[in-house]
């Protein structure tokens, strides 16, 4: 069969697009932007081990500002929270929160073939500043060695530029 000059390019270009993703699909949010004020489900993936091997827990840094903080269990894993005091107080509806969830452990096994995703929800505050990044520090333990997606960008960088970035949630306003 004949594939067409048109279908080999079309081809060629998605993979051209898709390989640096996949290339740094290492620790990843599933959704990468937020607003604040409101509920966010954030949804961390893993896409892979470390050195070939399984991953045995994953450490998730909870950010300043995204509050009310509850982690869902995963069927299999271990689940375990770190509590301490916020930077600030923070005001919601019901009361006023001055602690709460800053880590999120979860240990079990992911075979390094397999991706899987940690999930926690929670509130973006909206003392947050509008159009900032919040990051989530991520450590990934193995078998064999770790992964610590824990470099925040400095000034004029991109996640890009490092080799293994926290994963970002763009924080944007509310629409009017």
């Amino acid at each position: 069969m004949k594939i067409s000059n048109a279908i080999r390019t079309t081809v060629s270009a998605a993979l051209l697009i898709a390989t640096p993703t996949l290339a740094f699909a290492h620790a990843t949010l599933e959704v990468k932007q937020a607003t604040l004020k409101a509920s966010y489900k954030a949804v961390m993936r893993i896409g892979h081990g470390c050195e070939g091997t399984a991953t045995l827990k994953v450490r998730i840094q909870v950010p300043e500002g995204y509050i009310n903080v509850k982690p869902m269990p995963k069927a299999g894993w271990k689940m375990e929270t770190v509590v301490g005091k916020y930077a600030k107080e923070y005001a919601t509806e019901h009361v006023k929160l001055t602690e709460g969830v800053k880590e999120v452990i979860w240990t079990g096994k992911l075979l390094d073939a397999h991706y899987d995703e940690f999930v926690l929800t929670g509130t973006i505050d909206g003392s947050v500043a509008p159009n900032s990044t919040m990051w989530f520090p991520t450590v990934q333990e193995c078998e064999k060695g770790f992964n610590r997606w824990i470099e925040i960008p400095a000034a004029g960088k991109s996640p890009s530029d490092y080799k293994e970035p926290a994963p970002g949630l763009r924080v944007v306003a509310p629409a009017n």
